[in-house]
């Protein structure tokens, strides 16, 4: 039996895998020799050699499922997607309109869903079957201001990870990858400047960011036959936890 990843022959797909926690899993998995797609709305031009996009809106569920079809007719089959698309600027959970709730939803949980079905179909009768690795947050489990439709969908997808691998086995294993926070360069607008970052990853038991490369690697295991009798898991990928606020209170820090 192998002890050693090696993706040698897999065809993966990573949504939203053109910048940021995407282009790293990407990287990481093609360093475990498969070939990779990513798919994003709008194209970019500096592309790893080798990779292939595809242009799409996956809240728009037809055009998911139609992008998945093109993938395994270019490739003959799809053996790992990685439901990496998602993201939600911060909105007050108040005033928030409809359409930037729904848009939200569907960009973070049915995209996903759509996804992961046509992928589904596909795997269910491939030799060796496949494998779906969905992204989520530490927003489903825990209220998270400015962010209420994100956290929402995150559980929901989550949810959904459980259901699905019950459903989908045995052909198909259904995980999720929960991600605390991750170092790339899109953060600056989040944390500030090298001063504002340092400030937050004090607060993590790691003392540091998760890197991309990181998380590429967990989601690289899971799509392996290292992992092959894990199903309907969820992988905690957050540095050890978010300490109570009361301790930091009580402590006057």
């Amino acid at each position: 039996m192998t002890t050693a990843i090696d993706l040698s022959g897999h065809i993966v797909l990573v949504t939203g895998g053109t910048k940021g926690v995407g282009r790293g899993i990407a990287h990481r998995l093609a360093a475990y020799g498969a070939t990779i797609a990513v798919c994003a709305r709008r194209a970019i031009d500096d592309l790893p050699t080798g990779w292939t996009f595809r242009s799409v809106d996956l809240r728009d569920g037809d055009a998911a499922w139609a992008m998945v079809d093109d993938l395994v007719a270019t490739f003959g089959r799809l053996d790992c997607v990685v439901n990496n698309a998602g993201g939600a600027p911060p909105a007050d959970t108040t005033s928030a309109s409809p359409r930037f709730t729904e848009r939200i939803l569907a960009l973070n949980l049915l995209s996903a869903i759509y996804v992961s079905q046509r992928a589904n179909h596909h795997m269910q009768t491939q030799r060796g079957g496949g494998s779906i690795v969905n992204i989520g947050s530490v927003c489903a489990d825990r209220a998270s201001p400015t962010a209420a439709a994100y956290g929402a969908a995150k559980a929901g997808l989550a949810n959904f990870t459980k259901t699905a691998a019950m459903e989908w086995a045995p052909a198909v294993r259904v995980n999720g990858v929960t991600l605390g926070l991750v170092q790339t360069d899109l953060e600056h607008g989040h944390y500030g400047d090298a001063d504002g970052l340092a400030r937050v990853a004090a607060t993590i038991p790691m003392g540091r960011l998760a890197t991309p490369d990181e998380v590429g690697n967990t989601c690289a295991w899971l799509a392996s036959p290292l992992s092959s009798y894990v199903s309907g898991a969820n992988i905690e990928m957050h540095g050890g936890g978010e300490p109570p606020p009361f301790i930091a209170a009580a402590s006057g820090s």
